[in-house]
């Protein structure tokens, strides 16, 4: 039995910090997993520069509330998931999450979470586990799954890489350059036929 684990930023819905970039006009914050592969030392970037900014997660949120699925992305998940089991396993923040879910029709999301100080500011953050994308896919392994993973960033290399199928989708040149051996798919119509494949074969 297949299981399909996905990334959200940039599979589903358009990258969160690029959006914040936009509304606040910080340049700074338009750096993504796509671009840095220490995901510790992107966030401690993006919390500092919050910090010096003053901005708070309801500042956030406010850029949240206003971002839509990527075209297709809502179409393309209910296709999937009437088809196989899916969990969308991000980087993001629960504190971030609800309202793409929610526009998404409230897939299965594993994720991490804020640490928010009693005036809006955000602190920190904390993982829900090390590695926790690649875990997943052992996880599901251990219950006796064959594994599906599509990403898009540094960050879902170790995922797509541990799984029995990883699937760049839509990647930048230097990520697709660094993992060859990884299949690339441009669209959802592309990335379909590559899983019905896979789950039919």
């Amino acid at each position: 039995m297949y299981i399909v684990c996905s990334d959200l930023e940039g599979v589903f819905v358009p990258e969160i910090w690029i959006n914040v970039a936009k509304k606040t006009g910080i340049k700074e914050l338009e750096l993504t997993t796509r671009d840095m592969p220490d995901y510790d030392v992107l966030m401690k970037k993006r919390l500092s520069i919050l910090d010096k900014n003053g901005l708070k997660i309801n500042d956030i949120k406010k850029v949240i509330d206003s971002m839509e699925p990527l075209e297709g992305a809502v179409e393309f998940l209910e296709w999937l998931r009437s088809c196989v089991p899916v969990i969308i396993a991000s980087d993001t923040f629960v504190q971030f999450a609800g309202p793409l879910m929610k526009k998404l029709g409230w897939p299965t999301l594993f994720c991490n979470s804020l640490q928010i100080h009693s005036d809006g500011s955000i602190n920190g953050y904390t993982l829900r586990q090390k590695d926790g994308k690649r875990q997943a896919i052992i996880a599901l392994r251990n219950l006796n799954y064959k594994t599906i993973a599509v990403g898009d960033s540094y960050n879902d290399i170790s995922m797509l890489k541990e799984a029995d199928t990883g699937i760049l989708f839509r990647p930048p040149d230097n990520i697709k350059n660094e993992v060859k051996e990884l299949t690339v798919s441009y669209s959802y119509e592309e990335l379909k036929n590559i899983i019905q494949r896979i789950i039919t074969s």
